[in-house]
This record gives C-alpha cells, sequence and structure tokens, in this order.
C-alpha cells in the first residue's frame, strides 16, 4: 500500500470498511452484502472501494491474530453502546499496519479523524491513539510471535477439525485460509488468452484475484463464467450426460448447470429463492445457455419430477469457502452446522425421489463438516437399499489422488494444490439405484 493512501485520500474508504466490519461482526451480515451497502452511495473511486474491500478482507481473515493483539493492550474491550466503533477502528488501523503495509503515520491517524466523527468513539480517541502508537512501535514481533493457525481459527472449527482431520491438515487449511483466493474461470468452450493465467485440468484458467470480472477479455462474449476448480468436480461425477435428462437442485448461482448445459444435458434447474434464480437467468443470457428453470422448494416439487441424473448441491454452513467468505467463522456457530445438516437430509431425502431406476444421484456440499457430508451418505445408505455408493476413481479427478477418501467419495480440502492456490473445501458422493 503506498503513500497514496495517506489519510486524506483513504478516509472515506477507512470509513466504509469500519462500517461493513461492524455489520459484520457486531449483525453478522455476509461480507459481500455488508462491503456493498458500507460502499453504498459514496462515489469512491475504484481504487478506494478495492482499498476498502482489502482492509475488510484481511482483517476478517487474520481476526484472531488481531483481536488477541489488542486484547493484550486492552484487556476489557471497550463497551459497543459507549464506545461505538472504537473496536473495529483499532482491528482495521491495526491490519493495516501489521498485513497491508499502510505507512504508520498514515494509518494512526485516519483512526484518530474517524474517531472524531463519531459521537461516542470521540471520548475514546487518546485509547485508539496510544494502542495504534504502540502497535507501530511493537506489532510486528507480536505478530511474528503468535500462533496465527491457531489464533485465526476459532474454537468451535478447530476443535472439529482436529478430530476429523488432525491438527497437522487443519493447520495446513488454516494457512490456506489466510491466503487470499485466486479466481478460476471455466471456459465454456475453447481456451481465451489471458495475461498471467495458469491452466488448471478441466478448462480452469486460474488468475490472481483483485481483478475486475467485468473486464476480462470474453466476459461480454459468454466465453466463460466463475466457479473454483474444486466446484467444478461434483457434475463431472456424473459422467457423460449428453442428451440426457439432468435436475440440478439449489442450482444457483449457476456453475454446474453451466457445466451440464455445456457438457450437452438437458437440464433442469431448481432454485428456491427468487433473486438467485434471477441472479443464475442472468448468468446463463451472459453465456448464451438455455436450462428449464424452475423457482420452488426442493422438497415441493420431488413428487413431480424424474430424471436418469440428478444433483444436488445441498445448504451447507460452507465452512469449505472460508477462503473466499473469510467472515464465515466469526458469524456462524456448531449451531448452524446442526441446523444445516437437517435442512440437507431432507432436501438429500427429496432429491432421491426423482432418480429413475438406474439413475444415478451425486450430493454435494461446500462444507468441511463430517455432519453436512459424509454422515449424510451414512444415514441415508442405511435407510434406503435402493441406493448403493458408486466409488469415485483418481481418473475421474485428473489423477488428483488426495482428493478421493476411502470410501469413494470426492472430499477437497483449501490445503490441496497448495502451490498452485489451493482449492475450496468440497464434499461429494455418488449413489446409484438399483
Amino acid at each position: 500500500m503506498t503513500e497514496a493512501h495517506g489519510a486524506a485520500a483513504g478516509l472515506a474508504a477507512r470509513g466504509a470498511a469500519q462500517a461493513a466490519l461492524g455489520a459484520i461482526l457486531r449483525n453478522r451480515r455476509p461480507l459481500d452484502a455488508a462491503i456493498e451497502d458500507a460502499l453504498g452511495s459514496t462515489g469512491l473511486s475504484q481504487r478506494d472501494a478495492g482499498f476498502a474491500r482489502a482492509i475488510v478482507g484481511e482483517t476478517l481473515r487474520r481476526f484472531g491474530q488481531l483481536d488477541a493483539l489488542i486484547r493484550a493492550y486492552v484487556p476489557k474491550a471497550p463497551p459497543p453502546h459507549k464506545a461505538g466503533p472504537t473496536l473495529e477502528l483499532l482491528l482495521a488501523s491495526a491490519c493495516e499496519l501489521l498485513f497491508l503495509d499502510v505507512a504508520a503515520h498514515a494509518a494512526v491517524d485516519a483512526a484518530n479523524r474517524l474517531a472524531m466523527r463519531d459521537a461516542k468513539a470521540k471520548h475514546f480517541k487518546p485509547l485508539i491513539n496510544a494502542v495504534l502508537r504502540r502497535v507501530a512501535r511493537e506489532g510486528t514481533a507480536l505478530r511474528d510471535a503468535q500462533d496465527a493457525e491457531r489464533l485465526n481459527t476459532p474454537d468451535w472449527l478447530w476443535t472439529r477439525w482436529c478430530e476429523t482431520y488432525g491438527e497437522e491438515t487443519t493447520r495446513a487449511i488454516a494457512r490456506a485460509h489466510a491466503e487470499q483466493p485466486p479466481l478460476d474461470l471455466v471456459m465454456k468452450d475453447k481456451p481465451v488468452e489471458m495475461e498471467g493465467a495458469a491452466a488448471l485440468p478441466g478448462g480452469v484458467l486460474r488468475l490472481r484475484n483483485g481483478v475486475r470480472v467485468d473486464t476480462l477479455p470474453g466476459y461480454r462474449d459468454g466465453a466463460w463464467w466463475v466457479q473454483d476448480f474444486a466446484a467444478t468436480l461434483p457434475a463431472r461425477l456424473l459422467g457423460n450426460v449428453r442428451g440426457k435428462r439432468v435436475i440440478d437442485l439449489c442450482a444457483a448461482p449457476g456453475g454446474k448447470t453451466a457445466e451440464l448445459v455445456a457438457a450437452g444435458a438437458e437440464v433442469t434447474a431448481v432454485e428456491r429463492e427468487p433473486a438467485r434464480i434471477a441472479r443464475l437467468k442472468e448468468n446463463l443470457e451472459r453465456l448464451q445457455m438455455k436450462a428449464r428453470l424452475i423457482e420452488a422448494d426442493v422438497r415441493d416439487v420431488a413428487a413431480d419430477m424424474r430424471a436418469p441424473f440428478v444433483l444436488l448441491d445441498a445448504p451447507c454452513s460452507a465452512t469449505g469457502t472460508i477462503r473466499r467468505h473469510p467472515e464465515l467463522p466469526w458469524i456462524k456457530s456448531a449451531a448452524d452446522v446442526t441446523l444445516c445438516a437437517a435442512t440437507a437430509g431432507e432436501l438429500f431425502e427429496a432429491a432421491a425421489e426423482m432418480v429413475t431406476d438406474g439413475g444415478m444421484l451425486v450430493f454435494a456440499v461446500c462444507s468441511l463438516e463430517p455432519e453436512e457430508g459424509s454422515e449424510q451418505i451414512r444415514d441415508f445408505l442405511a435407510r434406503h437399499s435402493a441406493f448403493r455408493r458408486a466409488p469415485i476413481t483418481p481418473d475421474e479427478v485428473f489423477g488428483l489422488r488426495e482428493l478421493v477418501s476411502a470410501d469413494g467419495d470426492l472430499r477437497t480440502l483449501p490445503c490441496h494444490m497448495a502451490e498452485q492456490g489451493g482449492m475450496d473445501g468440497f464434499y461429494a458422493a455418488r449413489l446409484v439405484r438399483n
């Protein structure tokens, strides 16, 4: 970060970042919605809006470290009803100093200015100033001595991941979460030339993040869509679907629908939320693809639909996507996993009704939690003798053996393909009706 983002130039961006952090940490708003609202009608340049996003994203990725460091100086956090956004100012400014390489005088001065703009925070300006000056002097040494992987993973996730994957893998997952994820583009037909792009298996191009998607070559022509490499794998497990009927359940935003249409399938895409199905329709129109779209709850249409191929990407806690949604560990809890698992079970039952005799069902979730993945399959097969597991082979996932579990299911982790930038965490199992 350069001097151009000094106190005056970046004050509005910092104000938007502070507002977004408050909405996320206090009201559990998703990051994308919070930053969108905070930027609102600020009229910030693309560069300053990017600066605001960088502050929010990095503060959340490093939240555990920053919180521990601030608490070392302020053991008892100022009560929000008295201090207003004081804590958000401390967290965001410490992030600027320790992780975004902003000049100390710029970050500290901006925090003081923002504090003076708030009727409550202005009374805590001396505290803000004193803490940030200490962070500027001493923070680097304290940061380097921290157990970053442990601090940036809240207890509720650390405990369950260590039990499921072991501490070594849990630490590798945490390291992946601390990095800004790349941008993956799935080519519709032939690859599009893009500067700096790396080719991944399955017609995926990987770019460094931070670029505006709508400015990339081929966007307006519908030559590709955005989809993480791991997210492309569940649809592939259906095999050759050319000329076949496929039902894509919980289909928005449409990456899997696009994959299936591109593979020559006759796709029926089901989505419950009006806003999400509108986005699905918009994405298909840009890609110049056609699918039958149904706005409905999967559980309400199960009795009326049948197909030889069914794909259910069930709603879940989404803990496999923390690289892209760093707010999730701090706004969700184990209770969310339990609730999502119950809903997924109901949708699973509905999806199974849609599979014709001899047909195939792929169940997938972008979660790292066993209750939402492998335990769903175990419990389903115990109830349904008409279905059997059809194990996945490494050849079906481009020879990447580490992506196939001992049971023959797909299990990707954020730390897989770490040298190439990692991937989202996905679980998928393939079942066949006898």
